[in-house]
This record gives C-alpha cells, sequence and structure tokens, in this order.
C-alpha cells in the first residue's frame, strides 16, 4: 500500500521538529515527541498558535535567551509526562500534503504544515483504492515498520489522521506501511 517516507519528531511542543531515519514507537508514542514544553513565568504552557516566533525555534537552540527573545517575555523549558491515548501518533500521507498544496484541503483543515509524525508515500496504485485518503481508515488498524497503531480519528484543524498503538515496534524511513485486513492492501 505504501511507505513510510519520512519520520518527524517534535521534541518541544510547538517549536521545529526534526526528521530522524528511524524512530521507536512506544505506548504513548515516537519515543522522544514532544517530551517537552514551554513554560512562561506564570507556570503557564505557551503555544505557537498564541506565540508564533516558536515555531521558528529548533529544539537544539533553545535557550532561556532564545525563548525570550521569541516570546518577548521570560520562559523556559519542563518535561512533560507521558500522555498515552492522547493522539499519541500522527499520520498524514504524501497524497494529501500534494492536494492541499493545490488548494484540496478537507473542511476545516489548514493547509499549512501538518507537525504529522510519519508522513507516507502510498504507493501509485493506491491513487485509484478506496484507501487512498488517509482520513478513510479511522477505525482500522495499520502495520507500519515493526509497529501495529489503530486510526482513531482526523485532527480539527490539520491534514491526516491520528492513531494509538496497539502494538509497539521500531520504524524506519522505507518500511512498509499496510492496513490490516484489507484485501487492497495485500498487492
Amino acid at each position: 500500500m505504501g511507505r513510510i517516507e519520512e519520520i518527524w519528531i517534535y521534541p518541544v511542543t510547538s517549536l521545529r521538529g526534526t526528521t530522524v531515519p528511524a524512530a521507536e514507537i512506544g505506548p504513548a508514542g515516537l519515543v522522544g515527541d514532544r517530551a517537552w514544553t514551554v513554560v512562561d513565568d506564570d507556570g503557564r504552557p505557551v503555544r505557537s498558535r498564541d506565540a508564533a516566533g516558536l515555531a521558528s525555534l529548533a529544539p537544539e537552540d533553545v535557550t532561556p535567551a532564545a525563548l525570550a527573545e521569541a516570546l518577548g517575555r521570560p520562559a523556559h523549558l519542563e518535561q512533560l509526562p507521558p500522555r498515552p491515548g492522547v493522539a499519541p501518533v500522527h499520520l498524514v500521507s504524501r497524497q494529501a500534503v500534494e492536494r492541499a498544496a493545490r488548494g484540496d484541503v478537507p473542511e476545516g483543515c489548514s493547509a499549512g504544515d501538518p507537525r504529522a509524525n510519519l508522513l507516507i508515500a502510498l504507493d501509485a496504485d493506491a491513487d485509484a483504492d478506496a484507501d487512498a485518503d488517509e482520513r478513510s481508515w479511522v477505525g482500522r488498524e495499520l502495520a507500519i515498520g515493526q509497529a501495529v497503531l489503530r486510526i482513531t480519528r482526523t485532527p480539527k484543524h490539520c491534514l491526516g489522521v491520528y492513531a494509538d498503538v496497539v502494538s509497539p515496534g521500531a520504524a524506519h524511513a522505507g518500511d512498509a506501511v499496510s492496513l490490516i485486513g484489507n484485501p487492497a492492501a495485500s498487492h
């Protein structure tokens, strides 16, 4: 059905992500993903929707001074506890990104950076298949690398789908992706 084209980890919520060749998918999602958050001096989390300057910061460049410059006020990083079941994995197909670039965006979605963990390149023959749109996968299971994910819902404001982890495992760029129990996925 397809392959993992890119794997993205966002170590700090709302900051730039980094592409990696492989990742371990644990019960709470990709290990190291969204493990930290920016917090202001009042103890409130700061998100990029409230402070656009955050999205341009790379996690490895974050210092209190860099945060203060981006936000215009003091802030620091705090580690987040694991949050199993809270949209642990976000995936999107290359085809959905390309459709969005042409203006074909699902209602309520932004065509901007979906901030997905897994970018999936569907096989060319999948384009004619009913499974070519990942939004139709809700309720289904997906084998991806050594892991199994259950597609749970579509995001409110971005492309792709969210998934829970059924079986943890490693995922590498280039690994096969297939819907489990779908006859079309076996070709």
